[in-house]
């Protein structure tokens, strides 16, 4: 009988770490398959915004070439971002905060962020020049829906009119 119960918690055993491992493969594969836009869009790990236009051959081997390193760069970029605004919520966690600490990083986080938008905007406009006037248009509208969908620009919009209980 021991060794009956015993094989049996050992079978059980083993279909709990089977089960668990193979949720644990499946959440990794699924999320490495993606990469995050300088839009802060989802997107497949292959796919390219670009690729929603007609383009020429020689157009989509220059924009791929050019995408993969621009975005080798704002994905170093966010991260030392991120790595900042960590940094900020750690001073923020004094007892008595360093103003002046808080306000030179405040600036730092402003800087990169500001020059990572330049980065942004300069690839853009290097990827328009290579595109007739359809697929610019195509391709400004793609990137106003990347930039737009479904973001709330943060706090709400203000209310024209005074509410009647406010009166």
């Amino acid at each position: 009988m021991r060794g009956n119960t015993a094989k049996i918690v050992l079978a059980v055993s083993l279909l709990l770490n089977l089960s668990v491992f193979a949720a644990a493969g499946y959440f990794f594969f699924k999320d490495a398959g993606y990469w995050v836009s300088p839009f802060g869009t989802k997107m497949k790990k292959d796919r390219f915004l670009f690729e929603e236009l007609s383009l020429g051959p020689e157009q989509m081997k220059a924009m791929r070439e050019r995408a993969i390193p621009f975005r080798a760069e704002i994905d170093n970029m966010r991260l030392e971002i991120v790595q900042k605004r960590k940094g900020l919520i750690d001073l923020m966690r004094a007892e008595n905060p360093d103003a002046g600490a808080l306000d030179s990083l405040i600036s730092e986080i402003s800087r990169m962020q500001e020059e990572m938008q330049r980065k942004v905007t300069a690839h853009m406009l290097a990827e328009k020049a290579l595109l007739d006037s359809g697929q610019q248009k195509k391709f400004l509208d793609l990137i106003e829906k990347a930039m737009t969908k479904g973001k709330q620009t943060g706090c709400p919009p203000a209310e024209t009119e005074i509410p009647e209980k406010a009166k």
